[in-house]
């Protein structure tokens, strides 16, 4: 491959030219000779050093610049053969100035290509654009307008860049920069008009003041324009408005920081590509879009009592999404399940994290059973009450230490005493560290009789020695985690079906009661 000549001052700028301090992306650019009049440019990249100022006043090869991060203008390419060239359609151009305005850039730059004839059109504006977005936005309000954008007819500078799975890095493509040979300004009426340099500096900051960006309605483009991109559709697609239900409504409580970060991260990591990030998020640039996202979000300064930890907290959840079974929407193969034989213990687990979303609910439903001055202070209808949020048995047996009176009002010597009366209903005296089923020892009640409390029904199974007679080793073993939930589970039934038979009495006793 050919090679640009090497200059010592190829990296110069000359900042006082006003035409060249408008092409601020110089690498990767693009170079060939001047080719006869009938023939077209044999274009190179140079990727070795920036293009420089001075190699584009000698003139002695024709230039191109492609687009950085961001930028502050588009540009379209019609081609002579177009359809849309004014020489085969004179209004395609109106119309396509026409749907552009909608979204606020109102004013062009027209300019012949080269000696081929194609139509160049410029589209300035004052502040700069993520580059990915405004050629994704122009793509998209042009293909909606029904334009066809293809080489040879209708192309867009910066162009939409195809997501590599693989990683591959890709460059923007490039145009030839304006009023080199072959290229003049055109006016209203696209005819050639004399100008130079300065001349198209001046129409350049006059559309420059004319055209501006909708953020919003460009935003909201994008989101639609990614999913059709990346073809959201079904139970990816449910999954992902199930995410934004929960992540739009923001903050409304105590307690929700965890869960929120959690589906946050999940999007993002899942969906961030898809939506508004040109690449898939990891690592640091993920933690700052978690970041991001939570501190923008209704309830955050009001409700979230951990902004001072904020990013450390999206560290976790990130470190813990990467090394779940989630992946990037897109990608061809699903990542590597980690070893199990080698377990990682300097890293947060999924499930550390979904305990912690656990207490977090807990501790919301304690909070507003406070509020409402509801709070039980009996254990089974604590128990019960805490049910009614959602919160499964299980759930609150393995964190009853956020709602278990015991656990709350150990420090309180009546509240205390109030306990022990509450959990040895049988007057039979009991240690000054009492027990119930949700507690982890404890000793047996007497069995003899029925009870309709759970939490009779708790002691039945591990609750106080009503003599002091020796409890066997069988007695004082400590109940497993599945055993005392598959108790919970058989005591909770047995209330269901108390309360069933209650209610059928109740029934009976009205129609019995009812005279007619």
């Amino acid at each position: 491959m050919k090679t640009a000549p090497s200059r010592q001052f190829e990296s110069i700028q000359d900042w006082q030219d006003s035409f060249l301090a408008l092409w601020t992306h110089r690498y990767d650019y693009l170079w060939a000779e001047h080719p006869y009049p009938t023939a077209s440019p044999s274009w190179q990249t140079e990727s070795r050093y920036p293009l420089s100022d001075r190699l584009i006043q000698q003139g002695s090869y024709l230039y191109g610049v492609r687009f950085g991060q961001q930028t502050d203008y588009f540009l379209l390419d019609i081609d002579r053969g177009s359809v849309y060239h004014p020489s085969r359609d004179p209004l395609a151009w109106h119309r396509i100035c026409e749907c552009l305005e909608r979204y606020g850039w109102v004013s062009a730059i027209a300019l012949t290509s080269s000696y081929s004839g194609g139509l160049h059109l410029y589209f300035p504006f004052e502040h700069p654009q993520k580059t990915w977005e405004i050629a994704l936005a122009v793509s998209t309000v042009l293909e909606n307008a029904g334009f066809k954008l293809a080489p040879g007819q209708l192309e867009v500078f910066p162009n939409c860049k195809p997501y590599a799975a693989n990683g591959e890095h890709s460059l923007y493509n490039g145009h030839r920069l304006p009023l080199q040979a072959g290229s003049y300004l055109l006016n209203n009426d696209l005819q050639p008009m004399w100008g130079d340099q300065q001349t198209f500096v001046q129409h350049w900051r006059f559309a420059q003041a004319q055209n501006w960006v909708d953020k919003k309605a460009i935003d909201r483009l994008i989101k639609v324009a990614r999913r059709q991109q990346f073809r959201v559709t079904g139970k990816a697609n449910q999954f992902l408005n199930d995410l934004n239900a929960e992540i739009e409504q923001g903050w409304t409580g105590h307690g929700q920081t965890n869960r929120l970060l959690g589906r946050i991260a999940m999007r993002s990591y899942i969906f961030g590509h898809v939506l508004y990030a040109a690449a898939p998020l990891e690592g640091d640039a993920l933690v700052q879009d978690i970041v991001a996202i939570a501190r923008s979000l209704p309830g955050y300064e009001d409700w979230c009592r951990h902004q001072h930890e904020i990013e450390a907290r999206a560290k976790e959840w990130v470190r813990s999404v990467e090394q779940s079974r989630y992946f990037h929407y897109g990608k061809s193969k699903i990542p590597k399940d980690p070893d199990p034989d080698i377990p990682n213990d300097s890293e947060p687990s999924w499930n550390h994290h979904q305990q912690m979303s656990a207490r977090e609910r807990i501790e919301q439903a304690m909070s507003d059973l406070r509020k409402k001055t509801t709070l039980p202070k009996g254990i089974t209808e604590r128990f019960d009450a805490l049910v009614a949020y959602g919160i499964s048995g299980a759930t609150l047996y393995r964190h009853r230490d956020l709602w278990h009176p015991r656990y709350l009002e150990n420090n309180q010597s009546d509240d205390r005493q109030s306990g022990v009366e509450q959990d040895c209903l049988w007057g039979a005296p009991c240690s000054t560290n009492p027990t119930s089923l949700l507690e982890e020892n404890g000793c047996n009640t007497l069995t003899g009789e029925d009870s309709s409390s759970l939490q009779e029904q708790e002691e039945a199974g591990s609750g106080c020695n009503a003599g002091n007679t020796a409890a066997s080793p069988a007695q004082h073993r400590e109940k497993s985690p599945k055993e005392w939930i598959a108790l919970i589970k058989r005591k909770l039934s047995q209330v269901q079906e108390q309360r069933r038979q209650e209610e059928a009495q109740r029934k009976n006793r009205f129609w019995q009661d009812d005279p007619d």
